[in-house]
């Protein structure tokens, strides 16, 4: 029999406390190598758009950081987050692309910040940049950001940055556009989308309009062309039914071989004489 429990998960956490590093350290392991649970139907209209968010936020860590302060180096890990969970949470609740089972399963596995979803949908937080911003432990005094001062009510005038964020204000009624950062990390993705999905389709419909009216157009040209031959097979075949040519009425009426031929050299033997004698009638008229 087995001396520990079969799931794996509930054996790391039945080690003995001596080996706390140990513990520790698989489950860091399987953290890192065990693989998401089954996306539900419809993830993949999200996977390209996350995939390139999840290989942006690699490469911005692992670029250099020279010359940045220590808050600033931290600045696109917080505004890709942000980008993220705003590209999910619009496909979900504005333009009702993907379903609820989809955007469970973003939440349930991390990929988007519920905490900041939450805060969202409260009045006055539908443009905020990140829980740190709002959180008083963060701040002297037990204040909040500057980015979350309304822009009347600054005692600078002037453009502001919040250090931690990189935020220039995400109040209600201050954002221009929905971009609390003033960068590409802070556009609406969703909205980029599906405006381009829109023009790709109304360009597509009109290019099959005009492929069909060019179909018709070449129908309407081959049936003009179409009667034409029409017509001149009709008078073709008028011409069919006229007089038959000597040699096959002189057949028809001559079943013999030899005798048709004979009446054909005297058929055409008369003609000629007609022609010759035709001249000489004339001249004895004449005189």
């Amino acid at each position: 029999m087995c001396p520990f429990p079969f799931k794996l998960s509930n054996f790391i956490f039945r080690l003995p406390a001596e080996k706390a590093s140990w513990r520790r350290h698989i489950q860091f392991v399987l953290l890192k190598t065990m693989p998401r649970s089954r996306p539900p139907k419809g993830f993949d209209y999200l996977s390209p758009t996350l995939d390139a968010l999840e290989s942006e936020l690699r490469n911005s860590v692992s670029s250099s950081h020279e010359g940045l302060r220590k808050t600033e180096a931290m600045w696109p890990v917080m505004q890709i987050n942000n980008q993220r969970t705003r590209y999910v949470y619009d496909m979900y609740k504005v333009h009702k692309k993907i379903s609820r089972e989809v955007y469970d399963y973003c939440i349930r596995e991390k990929i988007i910040d519920a905490a900041l979803i939450s805060k969202w949908k409260k009045q006055g937080y539908e443009n905020l940049c990140s829980t740190y911003v709002i959180n008083p432990s963060n701040y002297k005094f037990g204040s909040v950001s500057i980015c979350r001062v309304p822009r009347n009510e600054r005692r600078e005038k002037g453009e502001i940055q919040d250090p931690n964020t990189g935020c220039t204000g995400c109040c209600s009624g201050d954002v221009k556009g929905g971009n609390v950062f003033g960068n590409r990390y802070g556009q609406r993705l969703a909205g980029i989308q599906i405006g381009r999905e829109e023009r790709r389709k109304r360009k597509e419909e009109e290019q099959s309009a005009r492929e069909l009216e060019e179909k018709a157009a070449a129908a309407a040209k081959g049936g003009g062309d179409g009667d034409s031959e029409t017509d001149d097979s009709d008078s073709e075949s008028d011409d069919d039914f006229g007089p038959a040519p000597v040699k096959q009425a002189v057949g028809n009426v001559f079943g013999n071989k030899e005798e048709a031929a004979e009446a054909l050299k005297m058929t055409e033997g008369g003609g000629e004489e007609e022609e010759e004698e035709g001249p000489s009638k004339k001249k004895a008229k004449a005189s």
